[in-house]
């Protein structure tokens, strides 16, 4: 069995933990491999791996971090469909649910084969010309943004081909049900359980204020024209971006892959909502 792990985490404590998780997978008798930005820091004796060598014989990936890290994980994992384990060591954790203390369980539970999977939508980027070093894939959000501070742009989306509106504001969120509760959420967008198959478009900083967020089937189509006093903008796949101009043609589909997130046994999305929510909890006590 081949387990790889990344990190961009890599303060004293971070190096230590991590190699304690090395020792932890290699005691199943398992052989480790690691990202190349760990190998820059600290390469403890390990092949590393990067987006053009992939993830051969990788039966398991492993996120070290927050979600920032989880999301970065998936370019590395790409259309291969590798389970990917998101150990916590950031703060909040939408995506990467495992705690440091639960970490030793997770393992032994994930080399004995005993992880439950969660699938999870992306987004796809179709685009003319082709952007983001050919990797236009998205677990969380599409933006389009205004560049600077300049004027609101507007935003004409099309969904199947037809209008669905014309927004004009600083710029429109397009999220997975993973993804809302990221920055959608923020814009005012609903919370959508992450086995729906749908996306929701939520606008940010709209001029009219009956420009509401929309929830639409996953099978959509959903193509962009974008104008505005600047002529650069700003589009955006997770956290990686883009400058584009108004000649760009864009389009957003369902991704023909899915991400696969393991989990512990037990484990629910209401409660992580819960938790990082803080429902229920009565702060008057």
């Amino acid at each position: 069995m081949r387990v790889a792990i990344h990190s961009r985490d890599f303060h004293s404590k971070s190096a230590s933990f991590i190699e304690k998780l090395i020792a932890l997978i290699q005691s199943h008798d398992a052989d480790v491999v690691i990202s190349d930005k760990i190998k820059k820091h600290n390469d403890f004796n390990l092949k590393a791996f990067d987006h053009k060598t992939g993830l051969k014989g990788v039966e398991y990936f492993v996120s070290v971090g927050g979600d920032g890290t989880l999301l970065e994980s998936v370019t590395y994992v790409a259309k291969h469909e590798i389970p990917i384990l998101g150990i916590n060591t950031g703060r909040l954790g939408f995506l990467a649910t495992v705690s440091r203390e639960e970490t030793e369980s997770a393992i032994d539970l994930m080399c004995d084969g005993k992880l439950k999977t969660d699938k999870r939508t992306l987004l796809h980027l179709s685009s003319v010309p082709k952007l983001f070093n050919g990797f236009s894939y998205a677990l969380n959000d599409f933006t389009i943004m205004k560049k600077d501070s300049s004027s609101m742009i507007t935003v004409h989306v099309y969904v199947d081909g037809a209008l669905l509106n014309s927004y004009w504001a600083d710029g429109i969120i397009v999220a997975t049900p993973t993804g809302s509760t990221g920055y959608s959420l923020s814009g005012g967008g609903p919370l959508v359980f992450p086995a729906s198959e749908s996306v929701v478009i939520t606008p940010v900083s709209p001029h009219n204020l009956t420009a509401r967020p929309i929830v639409l089937s996953a099978k959509s189509e959903i193509s962009f024209k974008i104008e505005g006093r600047s002529k650069k903008f700003l589009i955006s796949l997770d956290s990686r971006f883009e400058t584009i101009d108004d000649s760009v043609k864009l389009k957003i589909t369902r991704a023909p892959f899915k991400v696969r997130l393991l989990q512990l046994p037990g484990h629910s999305h209401f409660e992580t909502l819960r938790q990082k929510l803080n429902w229920g909890i009565d702060i008057r006590n």
